[in-house]
Order: structure tokens, then C-alpha cells, then sequence
């Protein structure tokens, strides 16, 4: 099976892999090197590439519109170049670090030089050892043909929570995806039994539970293996796209927010006057009118009603007026004090206790302290209203110096949010509550996110619920700088 390969960097590095692959036979995967970028267009790899009428650029952006290419090898040494790189390839194309390159040629390497057969050997298993253990971010598995997994490498183990003898022996779909029959299905395809039908590599999209139970989206390629001709297993390598997933749900929502926004402006404003003059028109009319007449009460149903419907207008004026935040420096610790002085009453009315766990080492950082606010009562008063008699609300505080980033939380003991609901939530108008608007959590989203934070929730149903809030510590930054 022909790959083939396109190489950024045409220095010493690329000409030696042009001369290895020129020189060398290859049983599985035969690479074939089709084009090399430099910006240097003297460097020697790029000039014989150039010579042996290969497609050369001085910008390695001229790949990503190909549609020949299956692999991209940076030889560079620049970080920066490679995470461009797997940022804008085709999702298809794989890509390989210079690293990843060199520890390919120290094997070969090594190959050459050694004469014993078993020192070879040896010398391989520890190298294959150390590609798939170490090297390899990637989750790998060599499965036989009966579903059964013989190797699999340690990152997919720690990901899984699980020890070698775990996993050896066991079926991959028992393993990754707790069932006792194979995947199948638009939605499970598997991909080794499309590998064993066309006697190709396949290639597929799947959802993995973590330890915890949470998903992970996963993008599988099936690489097969053969001995005499006949497909004895295949090489299935993972990688994690949760991040992409994610990434490209958070731009949705974005896009969703805005438009949603720029609607909820021009309907509030339209009806806004309308309400007014019933509200006002009924309240005079039950001025009129005697208490005991049957219209009395009507009156009155028709006033709470339209004042109802002027909150909900509030709430999409205060959604669709998300302007950009006034950043001023403070403690984040005094947000929260402030807010527990504001919410406590509600507290305890609903006879529910709330106290706070703040960090001393708190640093102070540039933020809108109303905004910011506005988040911290939205959930604290969602919280106190989810919580029984007798529960408990706590927010605390956290600075964690390895990122830069302060983690608050607004937890709860309450009734929990279904995992149905859970990826619902930030979305406008999605409430469970009769008198809800389904925008609190949605503007808070939107408040975070302004700040150039993240939000997330945690929740168990009859256990309770955490929201996480987690800022940038970023100095410096202030009136929306």
C-alpha cells in the first residue's frame, strides 16, 4: 500500500529521508515522497526534490489544498509550525512531528547496524515499546481478527483507567465501548470489520466513555496487518477530537447566541409598548372597578400576566445587551462575599444554608465586577431554589498558579440536572422551570465567555450540582483592554 507523503523542511533532514525511501523496500506501507516546502528554496533537500520533479513551494500552505497527500512530516524543529500544521490539515491527513521522524530513522538505523537477529529483535520490541508507550500521544491498539485486543499502549490505558491485563485478551468493544457485541450501526460503524471485508485501512468516527463515564469523541483509523497475503489483525490508532468537538459546539453556540441576540432586541422593543399600555390600561379599568365583581379578578389576572410578560422582555433586552466588559482590578473573594450578602434572605426563606471556601491566595484581575456579579446571583439563586429544606450552597474560591486560572465554584446538594438536560442548559430559552425564561444561564454563558473564560457544570441526579467558573488571571488588561 502506496502513502503518500509531503515534507515541510528541506534541509539535511529531508534529504536523507528522500535518499532512505529512494533506498530502501517497503513491505506494508510504501511511502512515496510527492512534495517539499521550504522558504529557503537552496536548501538541499529541497533542491533534489526540485531536481526530480517533485512539487515544491517556499509555503508549506500550498498542501492543504491537495488532495494527493496522506501524510505531512514537519523536519523544522519548530513547534509553532507543526500545531499550524494540525490546525489546517485535512482531516484525513495525518501528520508526524520531526521526532516522531527521527526516532523512525534511528530505527532503521539500528537495523543496518545490527548483525544478531535476536539483538535486532530485541532492540525493536523496546523501540515499538517506546513509540507506542511514549512517543505516541495517539491511543493504539493491535486487535486480531476476532475482536480480541493483543497490545494496547499505556496513554490509552490511562485514559481508560485501566491496567494491562485489563485490557489483553479482552474484546475492543467491551473494553471502549462496555458492550458484549461488536459496534455496528450509522452511528458505531466498526472499523476493523470494514478492514477485514476490503482488505484496506478504514477510517471512522466514534464515542468512547472515559472512567468517569463522560464522552470522548474519537476519530479511529484501521490499519491492517498481513502475513502471506491473508489479514492476521490490524493497527487501530485513536485520536482524541473531543477538543475539536467541543471547539467547534462552543463557535455554534456563539453564532446561535448572537443571532438569537440581535432577534431578541428588535421582538422586546416591539412589544415592549404594547405591554405597557395593557398592564397600565387594566390596572386603571380595576381602579374602576368594584373588588367584588367577577371582572375585578380578571383584571387582575390580566395585569400579573402582562407583568409576566415585561420581566421576559427584561430578560431579552438584558440578553440581547451584552456589551463589552469594564474591566477593573479586584478580588474575585469580595464578588463573592458581596453576593452572599444579596442572595442570603432567599437562602433563608428556603431554609437552605450557604457559606463560602475562599482561597487566601487569591490574586486580584481585571474583570466587569457587575457582570461578573450578575453571574455569581444567577447561579447561587438557581442553586438555593434547587436545593430542599435543609440543604447547602457553597462558593468557594481557587488559584491555581500552574495555569494562570481561578476556579470558582457554585455547588449545591440539591435535585440534580439530568444528563439529558446537561449539554442543554447554556442554550436560550431551554428552561425546566414554569416561571423561568430560559436566559440566565445562557447571558452567563455569554458574561464567561466575554472575560475570555470557561464555564462547566457537574451534576448527579438527587446528589446536587457544580457550576465551575474559571478566569484568566491576565495583569494589565483593564476597560476592555
Amino acid at each position: 500500500m502506496q502513502m503518500n507523503v509531503a515534507i515541510v523542511g528541506g534541509g539535511s533532514k529531508c534529504l536523507y529521508l528522500l535518499n532512505f525511501i529512494e533506498q530502501h523496500t517497503f513491505q506494508i506501507i510504501a511511502p512515496k515522497i510527492v512534495a517539499v516546502a521550504d522558504i529557503n528554496p537552496d536548501a538541499v533537500g529541497f533542491v533534489k526534490a526540485k531536481s526530480q520533479g517533485l512539487f515544491v513551494s517556499e509555503d508549506y500552505n500550498d498542501f492543504f489544498d491537495r488532495d494527493d497527500i496522506e501524510l505531512i512530516v514537519e523536519l523544522t524543529g519548530n513547534l509553532d509550525i507543526y500545531n499550524d500544521i494540525l490546525g489546517k490539515k485535512k482531516k484525513e491527513v495525518r501528520a508526524i512531528a520531526h521526532t516522531t521522524a527521527i526516532l523512525f530513522w534511528e530505527i532503521a538505523r539500528i537495523a543496518r547496524k545490527e548483525a544478531d537477529a535476536q539483538l535486532k529483535l530485541h532492540e525493536a520490541k523496546t523501540i515499538y515499546e517506546v513509540m507506542i508507550n511514549e512517543l505516541i500521544e495517539e491511543d493504539v491498539m493491535i486487535i486480531d481478527t476476532n475482536y480480541r485486543i493483543t497490545d494496547i499502549n499505556d496513554t490509552m490505558l490511562n485514559k481508560l483507567g485501566l491496567k494491562r491485563n485489563e485490557a489483553i485478551g479482552h474484546f475492543c468493544y467491551e473494553i471502549t465501548h462496555h458492550r458484549d457485541i461488536p459496534c455496528s450501526g450509522e452511528n458505531h460503524p466498526c472499523p476493523l470489520a470494514h478492514s477485514l471485508e476490503t482488505l484496506k485501512p478504514s477510517k471512522t468516527t466514534h464515542i468512547h466513555l472515559d472512567k468517569n463515564g463522560k464522552e470522548l469523541y474519537y476519530s479511529i483509523s484501521c490499519y491492517p496487518i498481513k502475513e502471506k497475503g491473508e489479514i492476521t489483525g490490524v493497527i487501530e490508532i485513536s485520536s482524541d477530537i473531543t477538543k475539536d468537538i467541543k471547539r467547534q459546539k462552543n463557535m455554534m453556540q456563539q453564532e446561535k447566541l448572537m443571532s438569537i441576540g440581535r432577534l431578541s432586541a428588535g421582538i422586546a422593543h416591539e412589544i415592549n409598548n404594547p405591554l405597557t399600555t395593557i398592564m397600565t390600561s387594566s390596572m386603571l379599568l380595576q381602579e374602576d372597578t368594584d373588588p367584588d365583581d367577577p371582572i375585578y379578578e380578571e383584571l387582575e389576572t390580566i395585569s400579573k400576566e402582562a407583568l409576566r410578560c415585561r420581566n421576559i422582555v427584561k430578560s431579552l433586552l438584558d440578553f440581547a445587551r451584552q456589551s463589552e466588559p469594564l474591566k477593573i482590578s479586584i478580588n474575585l473573594n469580595q464578588v463573592i462575599m458581596d453576593t452572599l450578602f444579596l442572595v442570603q434572605k432567599q437562602a433563608g426563606f428556603n431554609d437552605v444554608k450557604i457559606r463560602s471556601n475562599l482561597s487566601e491566595n487569591l490574586p486580584m484581575t481585571y474583570v466587569d465586577k457587575d457582570q461578573i456579579q450578575q453571574t455569581f446571583i444567577n447561579l447561587a439563586l438557581n442553586a438555593i431554589e434547587a436545593t430542599d429544606a435543609g440543604g447547602s450552597v457553597v462558593l468557594s474560591s481557587q488559584f491555581k498558579p500552574e495555569t494562570g486560572i481561578i476556579h470558582i465554584d457554585i455547588s449545591d446538594t440539591g435535585c440534580g440536572i439530568s444528563k439529558e438536560n446537561l449539554d442543554k442548559i447554556f442554550d436560550p430559552f431551554f428552561t425546566t422551570r414554569e416561571t423561568g425564561t430560559g436566559l440566565g444561564l445562557a447571558i452567563t454563558h455569554g458574561i464567561i465567555e466575554q472575560h475570555g473564560g470557561k464555564i462547566s457544570v457537574e451534576s448527579a441526579i438527587g446528589k446536587g450540582t457544580r457550576f465551575t467558573i474559571m478566569l484568566p488571571v491576565k495583569q494589565g488588561e483593564k476597560n476592555g483592554a
